[in-house]
């Protein structure tokens, strides 16, 4: 059953839970009012991975970004690579983001590779979002199995 909020916890100064209440509070800078700008596929609002994780305050040993879905899926990225790329969307049409299209919060790398063919690939897009967790190396990732 998915969660109204999303966690951003580990090596962060900060560790925060927000709700889409929350997420639309964001400065504007963090925000996206029309993701399809960046994807002509999806619609809906959305937060950049950078400005949430300038809110949760990084650790200087942070060096992944380990996503995890309600579901034990999870994907861990290097946080250098995904960091100004990543978007968490959170509202379509003025309501939450529907389930059946992964919300009520999903992050999407837009033009990702296909899945299983680079390390930022279509795979990392974490349908069902419920934490968003910063590591010292890398963490939990089942992308492979």
């Amino acid at each position: 059953m998915p969660t109204d909020s999303l966690t951003i916890d580990g090596q962060v100064a900060a560790p925060t839970k927000l709700n889409r209440g929350g997420l639309a509070a964001l400065p504007s800078e963090a925000r996206i009012d029309d993701v399809s700008r960046l994807d002509p596929q999806r619609s809906g609002r959305a937060v950049t991975l950078a400005g949430l994780l300038s809110h949760a305050v990084p650790a200087d040993d942070a060096t992944h970004v380990t996503l995890h879905s309600d579901d034990g899926f999870s994907a861990s990225l290097p946080l250098d690579a995904v960091c100004d790329l990543g978007i968490v969307i959170y509202e379509q049409d003025g309501e939450p983001l529907n389930a059946r299209f992964g919300g009520p919060f999903r992050f999407l790398i837009p033009n990702a590779a296909e899945c299983k063919t680079a390390e930022l690939d279509a795979c990392a897009n974490v349908k069902h979002l419920v934490r968003i967790e910063l590591t010292a190396g890398p963490g939990r990732d089942t992308r492979r199995n």
